[in-house]
């Protein structure tokens, strides 16, 4: 199997193996009533997953860190075949659940701050699915990123550190620098995950 079609891969095995380790590991996830639990996967809709799963073929033949090897570069790739033009889709795809909308809702996942206070407090932030997205690419698609805004900020003592996101998810397009979200979030609460 090659470079890129293992690098795909090995995205979408991150992100089913941190949901069911998260699905798993916390049996006590249940303690508040108001939130429904939800799993990343359930962000994404199914025909955007089996996308993901089925990359192109020729992707393996670019090499990595050149000009090619970006989501950007990628998206500007032309092609005719059917399966190329999902791939580049799902990469990009700000596709929601619209049944989360509004919804108040308790997921796992990881910070990557884009803002700090003059305390070095995080205010801004994605909430990312595994522990490095963002830092390295490709990112998460759209539909796997949630955004989040804390007026007071809170301390994020090492990013390998998971957390509990509880709070309204909205579906809302924020993009910048670091990665585009399909969802934001009003959140209640954060809490260290254990």
């Amino acid at each position: 199997m090659n470079t890129k079609k293992i690098c795909h891969l090995q995205y979408l095995c991150i992100v089913l193996i941190a949901t069911l380790w998260f699905a798993n590991v916390n049996v006590k996830a249940a303690e508040t009533q108001n939130y429904q639990e939800v799993e990343w996967i359930q962000l994404m809709p199914q025909d955007d997953l089996e996308a993901l799963l089925n990359p192109p073929d020729y992707l393996a033949d670019i090499q990595d860190g050149s000009e090619q090897d970006s989501v950007d570069a990628f998206s500007g790739v032309t092609s005719e075949d059917a399966t190329t033009q999902r791939f580049q889709q799902a990469l990009t795809s700000v596709r929601v659940m619209t049944e989360f909308d509004n919804k108040p809702i308790r997921i796992p996942g990881f910070v990557v701050p884009l803002k700090s206070d003059e305390q070095q407090r995080v205010t801004e932030f994605f909430i990312v699915p595994y522990f490095g997205a963002c830092l390295h690419m490709p990112p998460p698609p759209p539909n796997q990123m949630i955004y989040g805004k804390v007026e007071t900020g809170f301390e994020l003592a090492q990013l390998t550190e998971p957390f509990w996101f509880e709070g309204v998810l909205q579906i809302e397009t924020m993009s910048n620098t670091t990665g585009t979200s399909a969802y934001g979030m009003s959140l209640d609460n954060i809490k260290a995950y254990e």
